[in-house]
């Protein structure tokens, strides 16, 4: 089923469940969902989709705008361009461009690979210390303040999702930023000795998180 609006189709998906209600939702991809009674019939959908056309515009226009806004990021440094291509069934990414299913879809590819990393990188960056530290959990968040946090009560790091847009050298002087506070917990000159140490670069990455 497909419903023409501003001059554009837009697929409609009807899925029926035992539900009394029915729901309208447009997804990432654009297409229409539309959850529904098994006795509702196509012609009922016609008119509810055709009832609630204002609805649909705004959010149809919202869905684009957010599109648009997420057609271009960055990932370990590389700049590329999102294609939302429905029929794909995995994100898979070339040189230039990062081909998937949909923009959750992409979301979940951009945890799990961020979990891979932080995690390998953590876990690369603790060898390298030679003071008698343990190694912390690892949390992964969406933060907007911070790039990291160390507590050193819980034996935890948490890191900055938004991490995975920059280089690895980046993403590792964060992580012996926050390594550094299991040794000196405030920003002193011993800490940024210990940091220096680690990461002779680090002001020069430093700067950049600042951009």
């Amino acid at each position: 089923m497909e419903i023409s609006l501003f001059d554009k189709k837009y697929k409609v998906k009807v899925v029926k469940k035992n539900n009394k209600n029915t729901y309208i939702r447009v997804k990432s991809d654009l297409t229409i969902l539309v959850t529904t009674s098994p006795f509702v019939t196509k012609r009922d959908v016609k008119n509810l989709l055709e009832k609630h056309k204002d609805f649909l515009i705004k959010n149809i226009i919202k869905k684009e705008r957010q599109l648009e806004n997420e057609k271009k990021f960055y990932y370990l440094g590389n700049k590329y361009d999102v294609i939302v291509f429905s029929s794909s069934k995995t994100v898979e990414i070339d040189s230039e461009k990062i081909y998937t299913p949909s923009i959750e879809k992409l979301e979940d590819w951009w945890k799990k690979q961020a979990k891979d990393i932080f995690s390998k990188q953590l876990l690369y960056n603790y060898h390298k210390f030679s003071e008698n530290i343990f190694l912390p959990k690892l949390k992964i968040r969406k933060m907007k303040t911070r790039w990291g946090v160390c507590n050193s009560t819980s034996g935890t790091i948490t890191l900055n999702s938004e991490l995975l847009r920059y280089e690895l050298e980046v993403i590792d002087y964060v992580i012996i930023h926050e390594l550094a506070h299991l040794i000196e917990p405030n920003h002193s000159k011993d800490f940024w000795a210990i940091v220096f140490k680690y990461c002779p670069n680090y002001k020069e990455f430093k700067n950049i998180l600042r951009e």
